[in-house]
């Protein structure tokens, strides 16, 4: 009898053992399981932000992008209507300088430069600046040379008369000056 008893002892240990087999395996399983209802919402949370962080980024790019090109526009169209104005800047330059040391009546000289003027700030409200001065250094980007010549007394690569003068705006040249170059 007592072999009997030893048996259903050895019967219920290994019962015991197999009970705990499957308690372990769902252990395993439960840190595989799928995420509670709290944690899908709070993943779901976070792809939410950086979808709208992405987004605010991409919106952002595109109003500095647009902002530029306006800016870029609002240039090219000033430019071009500007280039129109040079030869009577130019004309209003040349007849001013055709009354140095000529008799001509003071009204009609002080009307030329008073048309000159107002064109100058009409330039300035457009921010249109020209450039070149006998004496500066010559820069291929900002002057076209016309002629060349030999001068002691300018250092080289100087300019040292000027044709046409050029004008900008901002960085943006709207006409090359025209240019004689000492010493190149």
């Amino acid at each position: 009898m007592k072999k009997e008893k030893k048996k259903p002892e050895v019967e219920e240990t290994e019962k015991v053992t197999e009970e705990e087999k499957p308690a372990e395996e769902t252990t395993g399983k439960e840190e595989k399981k799928e995420p509670t209802a709290e944690e899908k919402l709070q993943e779901e949370l976070k792809a939410e932000k950086e979808k709208y962080v992405r987004l605010y980024a991409e919106y952002d790019n595109y109003r500095k992008r647009t902002s530029a090109e306006k800016l870029q526009i609002y240039d090219d169209a000033t430019a071009k209507a500007v280039k129109e104005l040079l030869p009577l800047a130019d004309s209003m330059t040349q007849a001013l300088a055709q009354f140095d040391g000529k008799e001509v009546p003071e009204e009609f000289t002080k009307g030329i430069e008073m048309i000159a003027a107002q064109l100058k700030t009409c330039f300035e409200k457009l921010k249109v600046e020209p450039f070149c001065e006998v004496g500066d250094p010559f820069d291929p980007e900002l002057h076209n040379a016309v002629s060349m010549v030999e001068d002691e007394a300018l250092g080289e690569n100087t300019i040292s008369a000027v044709y046409q003068k050029g004008y900008k705006i901002g960085d943006k040249i709207i006409r090359h000056a025209m240019v004689v170059v000492a010493n190149a």
